[in-house]
């Protein structure tokens, strides 16, 4: 019986302890289209942001409301970031281009980086997720 209690009263320390070593990110999505959809959300860090098959820390898919969509991370670990993210309007579940090859889809990074040529690199997107509540804007490009 004691050992029990023993065991229920450390549960009830160790677990807020550890549980606030963890993050959460809302991202305010701004610009997004009247056109519905999805806003799918991918969030990585440094080793796997230049592959695009790597599969992210964490994402998300929410509903697109228009003109700001809100989603929000829940349990991350607290670190270096980079975020990508685009407007899925035909719900299609991929980010489609135009027969000459330009997106057309609003999408959008961390930080605002803007892409040239190709998407930005991590340097560009960079931020860091501290312990708690964090809260990021992303513009819709």
């Amino acid at each position: 019986m004691i050992r029990v209690g023993l065991v229920a009263l450390l549960a009830l320390i160790v677990v807020p302890v550890w549980a606030g070593q963890l993050a959460s990110l809302a991202v305010r999505v701004e610009r997004v289209s009247p056109h519905g959809g999805d806003v799918r959300l991918a969030l990585y860090d440094e080793a796997s942001w230049p592959n695009d098959d790597a599969e992210p820390v964490a994402d998300l898919v929410v509903p697109a409301v228009s003109p700001e969509t809100i989603a929000i991370f829940k349990g991350v670990k607290p670190g270096t970031y980079g975020l990508k993210l685009f407007q899925d309007e035909n719900r299609n579940g991929r980010f489609d281009f135009t027969w000459l090859g330009l997106p057309a889809e609003r999408y959008g990074f961390s930080n605002d980086a803007r892409p040239f040529f190709s998407e930005p690199g991590f340097s560009h997107t960079r931020f860091k997720l501290s312990p708690g509540a964090n809260t990021i804007t992303v513009h819709l490009q």
